[in-house]
């Protein structure tokens, strides 16, 4: 008997809707759209089901994760998305040639803040001027927690690694400024999460 490799993620979910109502109007008509830690896989077999002019480049640093991406495109039927690549953020040069839009869902809350740094700069060296890069999850704003129920996942995640925790908007905006980003345009989600779109200056 074969395990099936496919993950579930249950916030996936709940939030996948929500997060492609905003990516229709945040991604480009056509092109590539390349998705940092893919995790499951299933955000990504929604988002190219749904937009079929797009090609969708999945990727994680994880092995599970790669496998269970795979399963899941595999038993999709999805024809738009490329096999999944390792790509770890702090490694640059990253293992992609060309991206017209990048995607990074519910990652740098739940990583070391090494793991955003990196995914701005990579960012910055792979997309044109105007794409996007869309992120998704939980922020501090004013360096404040925007809910309680925020300030709990952040000492959850805190206790399990001291090096994540929910990060402060500011500081991720201040960072993608300094390398050719604009200022973040800010869409408040379900669960007091957030959309964030930085484009290429």
């Amino acid at each position: 008997m074969t395990t099936d490799p496919r993950r579930h993620a249950p916030a996936t979910q709940r939030n996948r809707d929500a997060i492609l109502a905003v990516l229709r109007d945040v991604l480009p008509s056509t092109g590539i759209v390349l998705e940092v830690a893919s995790g499951s896989g299933e955000h990504v077999i929604h988002f190219a089901r749904h937009l079929p002019d797009l090609t969708f480049q999945p990727s994680d640093p994880m092995a599970e994760s790669l496998e269970s991406v795979a399963a899941w495109v595999g038993s999709s039927g999805v024809a738009n998305i490329l096999p999944p690549l390792r790509l770890d953020t702090t490694e640059q040069p990253w293992p992609v040639l060309e991206a017209d839009a990048i995607l990074c869902i519910n990652m740098i809350h739940i990583a070391p803040w090494a793991a955003a740094e990196g995914l701005l700069a990579g960012a910055a060296a792979l997309l044109r001027q105007g794409a996007p890069l869309y992120l998704y999850g939980p922020y501090k704003r004013g360096g404040r927690h925007t809910a309680d129920s925020n300030a709990a996942f952040d000492d959850q995640l805190r206790a399990q690694n001291p090096a994540w925790g929910v990060r402060d908007l500011e500081k991720v905006a201040d960072l993608a400024e300094s390398l050719g980003f604009s200022a973040p345009r800010i869409t408040e989600m379900p669960a007091n999460n957030l959309s964030v779109v930085f484009r290429r200056r």
